[in-house]
């Protein structure tokens, strides 16, 4: 999804709550079936749809995004230069009704966000021929991206808490948010797997494993919309997106294309979205910018129309992704103008064009000329009509001011988002147990780095209203105890670490250096330091244009970062080193050299807080990595579930990343024994229970993530090294042993042979259970033919 620099909005609009107007066209609505709560949605929408003129139908497959960057009249907007809605335009420009409007929140408090999703609904009820309500949406994907809303840790970090009733509990948290704000919709999760860190939206995923995004989705979207079927006042419809491979591109450049077989794209790419249709109901689905074999996917009917619909059954709304049926016109070039652009994605299987109305203008001519057919209109309609219907909107379209103010950011939302970013720190490196730091042990602790003192929430955030950096926690943390010193050390950008701005200014050479004498001189002051290193909110993004960078050809640390760590080792100071970025770095020298390493990707407004109670022992850590940190940027791919023959020795070097995926330890240590598949054969049909007991063999209570994979180690297609089948995390006390249960049954062990079928073939299964993808403890499960 693209993002745009915002305008300021401080128009206060007068119309707060919300109660239920009846205007002349909605006293006249009254009585027709489709206002009746009590009909049938379908009848519902089928008698809505009948009544509906062409434009009418035409106008609720359009959006609109009041952003005056794109407009050079600002007749062609109707809300004002301050934001506030301007009915006489809308009169002109909307009398036919809408069907989405983007992104309300832009600049506006949740006092005046309700004010103005309450205006724009009164006036399409009482101004518009069939009083059809607009839906609002919104980005949501750590946390509903507005002014003063709950900043949760960002995607990739929720992944490390491997946690899915976690990602359910602050899903449902977000949607009540948003909701309360007079959002229906939220465009996230994203389901693409992060296979090529070089890309600038790893950020924004839940890693490399297609099983792990899958359970994590899952628990995402069914937290955004509930248990349906309907999504009420407390939930928004999710959006799964992109579809699809949209997270390993040719070079690691953001849209870049996605030539993979249509095996691989199966039983890997496809596997998230299919769990989010047939499992957790997914309300809409949104293509991908890249193409596949040549067809983008805005334009691919094999996607959107075959598989999504055809063979998942998906009955939702398929909107698209910002300017998506533009780019293929203007990034693909498969068609050379507006009119055919709009007629292609349409037809392929887009129903909804966002953010505003550019490819989709002609789509009235066109089905007058015979181009389009209305028959097909009419089903992308009554999907938009239908969506509205159960999200109860027909009755109760308001939000309350008051609401919104008591839920955005309420004491028991900051509290989760202290308990995900808790979740969420991984300690990848205690050599000779530096860390828990002892309070009151050094009276002079230095806190160095170009991230201690700022907060970083990475991207898809907006300004939370609190949270503390790293300095400020270490400083409340340890209070009168012992003196915190800091130094800058280096700047990873000589630019403000501003997501939007296009501008990106790498840290200066010949500055960094003087930054990092004076840093040593702090260091040789103190007897511990906390190094805080990382990347920052421009050096990993979306890259949505070309003169927006946010892709990288290699995984190094910028900012002179490396010469700092040097520097400061140098002094013989104990060191730790925290990370804070959106990707993973390649980071061998600090990984060598520095004592202890603790890696929180970004950890929301909460997060300075959190890694302040990991340093001093106040929370055991037990993330894990969602994704394989490589030594360098030549290892990639890196993803751990390679095939047989994939990484071969490098001369000089090794295959071996530099910390493997589901990797993570603690400050206690768990023993696991007693594998045991039960029963240890089955039919292809049949289901085993793996069983493992899993001991906490020191003195802290802690966590632990229970990682259960397999081999198929004979197929008539090749199969991975190994493939996560379950995960679990579980507490437990010191000395305490559980004992963990998971099933391996056809869903599980299946894969696609030579036909293009999901076969469990008979054979024998390596079964392997640890706390990494690396450590683990085996046995075998036979399958027979019965």
């Amino acid at each position: 999804m693209k993002h745009f620099l915002r305008v300021r909005i401080v128009a206060r609009l007068f119309f707060i709550f919300g109660p239920c107007y009846a205007g002349h066209a909605a006293l006249a609505q009254s009585a027709l079936p489709y206002r009746d709560s009590k009909v049938p949605i379908e009848q519902r929408v089928t008698d809505l749809l009948s009544r509906m003129t062409l434009e009418e139908k035409i106008a609720q497959l359009e959006g609109a995004w009041e952003n005056k960057q794109f407009f050079s009249d600002p007749q062609a907007m109707f809300v004002d230069e301050k934001g506030a809605f301007l009915p006489e335009r809308a009169s002109a420009l909307i009398q036919n009704g809408l069907g989405e409007i983007s992104r309300p929140s832009e600049h506006r408090d949740p006092r005046a966000m309700v004010e103005f999703t309450n205006t724009v609904q009164k006036w399409m009820k009482e101004n518009t021929r069939l009083g059809i309500p607009v839906l609002f949406h919104d980005e949501c994907l750590h946390g509903h991206v507005a002014p003063k809303g709950t900043s949760y840790p960002q995607a990739i970090a929720l992944a490390s808490t491997w946690d899915p009733a976690l990602l359910h509990e602050i899903f449902t948290a977000t949607a009540a948010e948003a909701r309360a704000r007079g959002v229906q919709q939220c465009l996230a999760p994203v389901l693409d797997l992060a296979r090529d860190p070089r890309w600038g939206r790893t950020e924004e995923t839940y890693g490399e494993d297609p099983y792990l995004v899958s359970r994590l989705g899952v628990a995402a979207i069914t937290g955004y919309q509930g248990l349906g079927p309907g999504i009420d006042k407390a939930h928004v419809m999710a959006t799964a997106k992109h579809f699809a491979v949209h997270g390993q591109p040719e070079a690691g450049t953001n849209v870049g294309p996605a030539n993979y077989s249509e095996r691989t794209i199966r039983e890997y790419w496809l596997k998230p979205f299919e769990a989010a249709v047939k499992e957790a109901h997914v309300a809409t689905v949104m293509p991908s910018y890249n193409e596949i074999d040549g067809i983008p996917s805005h334009s691919n009917k094999h996607l959107l129309i075959e598989i999504l619909r055809g063979e998942w059954g998906f009955q939702g709304l398929v909107t698209s992704d910002y300017f998506g049926p533009t780019e293929l016109r203007t990034v693909h070039h498969i068609v050379a103008t507006e009119e055919e652009a709009g007629r292609l994605a349409f037809e392929s299987g887009v129903d909804v064009e966002l953010p505003f109305n550019q490819a989709y203008g002609s789509l009235v001519e066109q089905v007058k000329a015979g181009k389009v057919s209305e028959g097909a209109i009419d089903q992308s309609v009554a999907r938009v009509l239908r969506a509205k219907f159960m999200a109860g909107m027909f009755e109760d379209p308001y939000a309350n001011a008051d609401y919104a103010e008591k839920i955005t950011n309420s004491r028991g939302h900051q509290q989760l988002a202290l308990k995900a970013a808790h979740e969420a720190i991984m300690l990848l490196k205690n050599q000779d147990n530096l860390l828990p730091l002892a309070k009151g042990k050094y009276t002079r602790i230095a806190v160095i780095g170009p991230n201690a003192a700022e907060m970083h929430l990475g991207g898809y955030s907006n300004q939370p209203g609190r949270g503390v950096s790293l300095l400020q926690a270490v400083k409340a943390k340890v209070g009168s105890s012992a003196e915190v010193l800091y130094a800058l050390g280096c700047k990873i950008t000589e630019s403000d670490p501003d997501w939007d701005a296009d501008k990106v200014l790498l840290g200066d050479p010949v500055l960094n250096a003087q930054r990092i004498e004076e840093a040593v001189k702090v260091a040789e002051k103190a007897d511990v330091v906390i190094l805080a290193l990382g990347g920052n909110e421009q050096t990993s993004r979306e890259a949505w244009a070309v003169n927006h960078p946010g892709d990288r050809d290699n995984l190094d640390l910028l900012g002179n970062q490396d010469d700092l760590a040097k520097a400061i080792l140098a002094t013989g100071r104990p060191t730790i080193v925290f990370l804070q970025h959106g990707r993973p770095n390649s980071i061998p020298y600090i990984a060598k050299h520095v004592s202890a390493i603790l890696d929180g990707w970004y950890l929301g407004q909460e997060g300075g807080t959190a890694i302040a109670d990991v340093l001093f022992g106040d929370y055991n850590p037990g993330g894990k990595l969602p994704i394989t940190i490589p030594r360098s940027a030549g290892q990639l791919p890196d993803y751990y579930y390679q095939k047989p023959s994939a990484k071969r020795e490098y001369l000089g070097s090794t295959v071996l990343p530099l910390f493997p995926f589901g990797w993570g330890l603690s400050y206690s240590t768990f023993k696991y024994a007693n594998v045991r598949a039960t029963p240890d054969s089955i039919g292809p049909q049949g289901r085993s229970t793996i069983s493992v007991d899993v001991t906490n063999s020191s003195a802290f209570r802690g966590d632990e993530v229970v990682q259960l994979y397999i081999r198929d180690e004979v197929s008539s297609v090749t199969r991975p090294v190994k493939e996560l089948r379950g995960f679990r995390r579980i507490s437990l006390n010191a000395g305490e042993t559980k004992t963990v249960e998971f099933i391996l049954g056809p869903d599980e062990l299946s894969f696609l042979n030579r036909d293009m079928h999901w076969v469990v073939e008979p054979g024998a299964f390596s079964i392997m259970v640890g706390g990494n993808s690396v450590d683990l403890t085996a046995t075998k499960l036979n399958v027979v033919e019965k």
